[in-house]
């Protein structure tokens, strides 16, 4: 709860968005408990939510192993032990990204065969949407993670969505087979020899412009192109005001355009995609970005629930035992 920006000016008030858009739902609320209290708003259920107080916090610019060392009472850590011991089935966080993640793998522990955990989030497109991973938990990674990272991510599309056979692309350059690094080459040749639906190289247009369901890439490339198109909705949202606001006339156009622009808002709100899941871990953890609002971090409560209530976890694990013979060994560093 003590996470994020804003704190629990956007924790609370996403908790009690997602209790009364879910009557399944219970929440175990961890961190100050008297600052929590205080926070919620009296409406909410108080027989589906639990406090549980810490003495601390991590702080946003904290180094993931200062948190992991000396913040053993943090919300973030108590959060993840209750998800660890099983009185949780999902933890959602708005804080330090890399601490969540250096956290979560020491309490939790990665999936056999899965070396390292990767994020994987949900983005707009014309059509419907995509999934993409890692979006910034390994800056870079060898074939055979990008490899592991392919296998999961298509058990997450297909047990989210319920698709069969998701397609699967990797992000690269040029859709040439000569172009790339040799890390994407050495991939490539990998997932063309799995038995995954793998359609080969997309470029970065496809993201928003393609129909692969899947796209994988190092945690590099996938958090510049998350951060990137962000920015890029941010900006037209606000030039788009601006030129309406202008003068008299445009006001006047505002008005009359106003249901295709609450269209177009609704279409690409990033509110409504906020919530991307640390994949390859014995347990379902939910990253909210740490600067949002309580909506967003309501809809990344929303994705822990989905994926607590489909047992993602369990899936990705059934799947991994099935792609043995096509995973490097564990170990890798």
């Amino acid at each position: 709860m003590m996470g994020g920006d804003r704190g629990l000016d956007v924790t609370a008030a996403g908790v009690a968005l997602a209790l009364d858009r879910h009557p399944d739902l219970s929440c175990i609320l961890v961190g100050d408990e008297e600052r929590i209290l205080d926070a919620l708003d009296s409406p909410v259920d108080s027989q589906r939510i639990q406090v549980v107080h810490t003495t601390e916090s991590v702080d946003m610019h904290e180094s993931p192993a200062s948190a992991l060392r000396f913040k053993k009472d943090s919300s973030m850590r108590v959060a993840l032990n209750l998800l660890g011991s099983g009185d949780a089935h999902a933890c959602v966080s708005a804080g330090n990204t890399g601490a969540l993640v250096a956290t979560a793998r020491f309490v939790l522990k990665t999936l056999s065969d899965i070396d390292r955990p990767a994020i994987i989030s949900t983005l707009p497109r014309t059509r419907g949407h995509l999934h993409m991973l890692d979006l910034g938990a390994n800056i870079d990674s060898p074939a055979e993670i990008l490899m592991q990272f392919a296998v999961m991510g298509e058990s997450m599309v297909r047990t989210i969505e319920g698709i069969e056979r998701p397609s699967v692309g990797l992000l690269n350059v040029g859709s040439e087979e000569i172009k790339g690094s040799e890390v994407i080459k050495s991939a490539n040749e990998l997932l063309k020899s799995s038995t995954l639906n793998y359609i080969g190289y997309v470029e970065g247009d496809d993201i928003f412009n393609g129909t692969v369901q899947l796209i994988v890439t190092d945690g590099f490339a996938g958090n510049v192109a998350l951060k990137t198109s962000e920015g890029l909705a941010q900006m037209l949202t606000k030039v788009i005001r601006e030129e309406f606001e202008r003068n008299l006339l445009t006001q006047l156009s505002a008005l009359i355009a106003a249901p295709v622009l609450k269209s177009f808002k609704n279409r690409f709100d990033h509110r409504a995609y906020n919530g991307a899941v640390l994949l390859g871990l014995n347990g379902t953890v939910v990253k909210s970005h740490g600067n949002v609002d309580g909506v967003a971090f309501s809809h990344a409560i929303d994705t822990a629930r989905l994926a607590a209530k489909k047992d993602l976890v369990g899936h990705i694990r059934h799947d991994l035992e099935a792609s043995r013979t096509t995973l490097a060994p564990a170990g890798l560093s």
